[in-house]
This record gives structure tokens, C-alpha cells and sequence, in this order.
């Protein structure tokens, strides 16, 4: 008997969305950072709750990295 045990990331979901500071480099257009929230589970069972800040552009749709 073989027992698989499943452990993924749920699909995320929008929290919050807010405008950012600054101009995208590719469009030029206004950058939106949203608060994503995922989940991980393990056999359907939600072990972990996980909140990220994302950015993008609201013109052009292309993910943002912010670099220090």
C-alpha cells in the first residue's frame, strides 16, 4: 500500500489594491500594488496563510520587481 500525501499552494487571491509611487519603464504607465493572499494546504487541510505585495502597471499588465 502506498500512501501519497498532497501538499500544494492554493490559487491567490487579490486582497487589496492600492497606487504606487512611480512609472512603469516599459509603457510609462502608473503602477498599482496589490496585496495577494495564498494558502497552503495539505490533504485540503489549510496549514498556512501567506500575504504578498505584488506591483504592476495598469496600463501594460506586466508584473513590476522593485529593487533596492
Amino acid at each position: 500500500m502506498c500512501l501519497v500525501f498532497v501538499c500544494d499552494e492554493d490559487e491567490q487571491r487579490v486582497v487589496a489594491r492600492q497606487a504606487a509611487p512611480g512609472a512603469c519603464p516599459y509603457c510609462g504607465g502608473a503602477v498599482q500594488a496589490m496585496d495577494v493572499e495564498s494558502q497552503w494546504r495539505f490533504c485540503f487541510y489549510p496549514l498556512c496563510f501567506r500575504t504578498k505585495r505584488k506591483f504592476y502597471c495598469s496600463v501594460c499588465a506586466r508584473r513590476l520587481v522593485t529593487q533596492n
